[in-house]
């Protein structure tokens, strides 16, 4: 659909160094030329005396790029002309305030989801002249490497967020092709994005069957062994139903036992639980929810003790300690009491099909912040298979688990360079880069099937539900 797309006959020095030439028909001017921006409600104030009713109002949480979280969209009581002034209109552009500096100028339309809605001081409402400039080109606009440039050249940073303000906005140098080739333009990207969106939908879904098929493969191998021909027998548990003749079934206080050594200086290497690397050293993990400032206090653990989240034991966070070092004291540290494969009983805990069994012992009133106590762990009934076949069991998941996973890769890689593609070619659009208005007029008018956005996020999670970093409580 791109693929015979050329630039435009002419260009004109932009007069911005960065944006470099821009098609010869095209103005630029400042944001403040073909918008206004309206600036948000202040929390916090009272109302004394004065006659307030309920309003729906929109913080930076809700404020997504190119979308809207509107799952927890709270209420404000204020007085009618207070609202007026910060009341969106279908068609207003959302930004936020603050954030990371390449999140800044990023943002989406609002289309009039939820009626009468405010928005908060840190989310601007960013209105376009009808006449002058669409708000869907102005987000793919802000979204581009000029957009980007201009906030990460203009913002006030501190060590970790960055912020603008209304006159850095509105002096936001913005490109102002004729509104026909603006329409143009939208009409060609938004059914190229259509397209990609349906590709990578296809393979998220083909990610998630095989992590399906992955996790059945290991609960079928920890809980059955490798010999389809073996005599099984009733194992009188619940979650496990059956087993191999020849295992023993043993609760876990004679497997394991709770240690609660305490870091004396916090001078021992930090690990930190990740969903893709397990039990790591905190340097190696990207993205840290909550960093605690000393580790004095924190739990010890040694090479392979087994370590539990217990406020997220319902999702199965266990992870094998590849090395020494010392963990959250909300962490549980278990160490085995008699020889064992420990990475066999990781298998099993980690697994899906066994969370059922965590969610019954586990306790508390929000699920948030249910804990799995020790005495409860301790009144799980394992599997104990011999020892050699623990080792056997393991290598063999271990082998079956890299194939998956070489597929699940290559998948995700595939993902990774479609929305690469897909933000190159908005980005060469929108700033005159490359000319669509023929292409545009030869799309047939037929509209697009409605098309499912539940796996179309970047940060959607394909395996399990556990997050990528675990919180850990102080």
């Amino acid at each position: 659909m791109s693929e015979n797309l050329k630039p435009y006959p002419k260009y004109k020095d932009s007069g911005v160094g960065w944006l470099g030439q821009v098609p010869e028909g095209w103005e630029i001017g400042r944001l403040k030329d073909a918008a206004a921006v309206q600036t948000g409600l202040t929390l916090g104030k009272t109302y004394k005396g004065m006659e307030t009713q309920a309003y729906p109002y929109l913080r930076v949480a809700n404020v997504q790029h190119e979308r809207l979280d509107l799952r927890d969209v709270r209420y404000v009581d204020v007085p009618a002309d207070e609202a007026r002034g910060c009341t969106l209109r279908s068609g207003d552009v959302l930004m936020t305030e603050g954030g990371d500096i390449d999140k800044l100028g990023r943002g989406c339309v609002w289309y009039d989801e939820v009626s009468n809605c405010l928005h908060q001081n840190h989310v601007f409402a960013v209105r376009c002249k009808p006449a002058m400039l669409l708000p869907e080109f102005l987000v793919a606009l802000m979204s581009s490497p000029h957009g980007r440039t201009y906030f990460e050249l203009t913002a006030k940073q501190t060590t970790n967020l960055a912020s603008t303000n209304t006159t850095t906005l509105r002096a936001f140098p913005v490109l102002l092709p004729p509104l026909n080739e603006q329409v143009a333009m939208m009409r060609f990207l938004d059914r190229v994005d259509r397209r990609i969106r349906r590709y990578i939908r296809a393979k998220q879904k083909l990610i998630g069957l095989l992590n399906e098929q992955k996790q059945a493969m290991i609960l079928k191998a920890v809980t059955l062994g490798l010999n389809p021909h073996v005599r099984l027998k009733p194992s009188r548990v619940e979650w496990l139903r059956v087993v191999p003749e020849h295992w023993d079934i043993l609760r876990a206080r004679y497997l394991f036992r709770e240690t609660d050594e305490r870091s004396q200086t916090g001078a021992e290497t930090h690990l930190s639980m990740s969903q893709k690397l397990g039990l790591v050293p905190s340097e190696l993990v990207e993205q840290r929810t909550l960093i605690s400032e000393s580790y004095v206090g924190g739990k010890l653990c040694d090479k392979d003790d087994l370590v539990l989240n217990r406020l997220k034991a319902h999702l199965g966070v266990f992870a094998i300690a590849k090395q020494a070092g010392v963990v959250s004291p909300d962490y549980t540290v278990l160490r085995p009491t008699r020889p064992m494969v420990v990475s066999y009983y990781e298998r099993i805990l980690r697994s899906p099909g066994f969370r059922h069994e965590l969610r019954t012992r586990a306790k508390g009133i929000v699920e948030g912040f249910w804990r799995l106590y020790t005495g409860d762990f301790y009144d799980i009934s394992l599997p104990f298979p011999p020892l050699e076949e623990q080792r056997s069991i393991v290598e063999a998941i271990d082998a079956q688990i890299a194939g998956f996973d070489r597929l699940a890769n290559s998948t995700e890689s595939d993902i990774a360079l479609l929305r690469e593609y897909r933000n190159r070619l908005i980005a060469q659009v929108v700033t005159g880069k490359l000319d669509v208005r023929a292409a545009a007029a030869a799309l047939p008018d037929e509209p697009d099937e409605p098309e499912d956005t539940e796996l179309l996020d970047d940060d959607t999670q394909t395996e399990g539900e556990e997050p990528e970093v675990e919180p850990e409580e102080a």
